[in-house]
Order: structure tokens, then sequence, then C-alpha cells
């Protein structure tokens, strides 16, 4: 069995495809994706129901899916004045927000697809977990999206809430814990400073970013956990 990661894939349906088939994905292998699926690329819907297909592949949230997730309930209600005179301010901001982060795309698809398909989407994005701690070898490794937020050595993982754990940027030359490694997306490499630009996967101080830019014009990556080995597409 081999362990796998991937963050921040972006609807890109068919990068993802061909990294499967670069890195010779089996029903013996694990895959991890550290969030964001949705928004931005072509295909984010297909791609998600692909990853819900697969028992060997893990989606943990990303900032995108949580967008997602605060809005979908509203956007595939039936439309009536009472549902338009509920609305906030607030819902208004969300939805706008979303959109300019690229959730057309994710729309999209949901508008075209059956009422259960939508059904089984929000359900599973809805038991989506925050963050997962694995053991690889002695190694340790801890998967989030973004980052920790307000990091205290002493706070349980547990106790940091989703806005702390998928929108954090945090600082790559602090060692956050010293006997685990840091996975994480959600920051492109290129701009981590001392990553000199580049569409790589970056590793400093026990963090190890592998989001390399793949709907800006840079890579899909991926990294296995056994040998670290880097894959690209």
């Amino acid at each position: 069995m081999r362990t796998f990661v991937m963050s921040d894939i972006h609807g890109e349906y068919q990068k993802y495809l061909q990294m499967l088939e670069l890195i010779q994905f089996s029903e013996n292998d694990e895959l991890h994706i550290i969030g964001d699926v949705l928004d931005r690329g072509p295909n984010p819907i297909a791609l998600l129901l692909d990853i819900m297909n697969r028992p060997n592949v893990i989606l943990l949230a990303g900032n995108h899916e949580y967008m997602a997730l605060s809005c979908m309930e509203l956007l595939f209600k039936e439309l009536t004045n009472e549902l338009l005179d509920s609305l906030d301010m607030n819902m208004l901001m969300m939805i706008s927000e979303w959109q300019r982060n690229g959730g057309d795309t994710t729309i999209k698809e949901l508008k075209e697809a059956d009422p259960s398909v939508r059904a089984d989407v929000f359900d599973y994005l809805s038991g989506l977990e925050l963050y997962e701690e694995i053991d690889i070898g002695n190694k340790r490794y801890i998967l989030v999206h973004g980052g920790f937020s307000d990091f205290r050595a002493e706070r349980p993982l547990w106790d940091y809430s989703a806005d702390e754990l998928l929108w954090t940027r945090p600082d790559y030359s602090r060692t956050y814990f010293k006997d685990r490694y840091i996975i994480s997306g959600h920051t492109t490499t290129r701009t981590i400073p001392d990553n000199h630009g580049r569409d790589l996967i970056y590793r400093n101080s026990n963090h190890i970013v592998i989001d390399c830019g793949c709907t800006f014009g840079g890579k899909l990556s991926c990294l296995c956990l056994e040998d670290n080995k880097e894959y690209y597409i």
C-alpha cells in the first residue's frame, strides 16, 4: 500500500485523472486530498463525484468546500417570496464572495445535475473533516487545508475552528510541531518567497506545502509519503 496526498485540484478533472494514471493509483493505495476540489476549473462536480465513488480517496474540507456548503442549501431551494424576504445581507455577501472566488463553475454543474445528485453532494460535503493525522513509518503527518491560526503548542487540534484551519496562511519559517509534519495546500507555492516563484512542492520547518497552482498556470502535484517521491502534471 502507498499513501498519496494532493491538494487544490479546483475542478481540473482531466489533470486529476492524468495524475492517477501517472502514479499508477490502485485499489491497494490510498489518496488524501487536502481540500479545494471545487470551483475555478471546468469540472468540479465531475471531479467530486469521482472522489465520492472511490472508497480509497479521502477528501478533507478546504475553504472552497466550506463556501459551497454554506451557500448550496439556499441556492437550490425553490425561489419564493418568503425565501427572498428571509435573505439577509450576510447571506448575499457569502454567495457573492463564493462567485468571486470561482464558484460559478460549481454552480453551473450543480444546476445541471439531478436533484438527487445535489442532495448526495450536500450530504458528502457536510461530513468532511477539517484535518487528519496519519502515521507513515516513524513519521506523523497532520493534513490540513490552510494551517493553524492563533497557534499555541498546548492547544489541541480539535479546538481550532473551520476559519482558523481553512483560511490561514501560516508562517512557513516557524516550526509549529517538532514531532509532526504539517502538509497543507491553500497557498500556492510560487508565492512563498524562498520558493523563488517555482511551482514545486515546498518544504521548510516541518511544513510541506503541495498547492502548486494547477488552475493558475502551474502544476498539479502529488506526494507519496512512503518514499517522498514527487509527481507533477
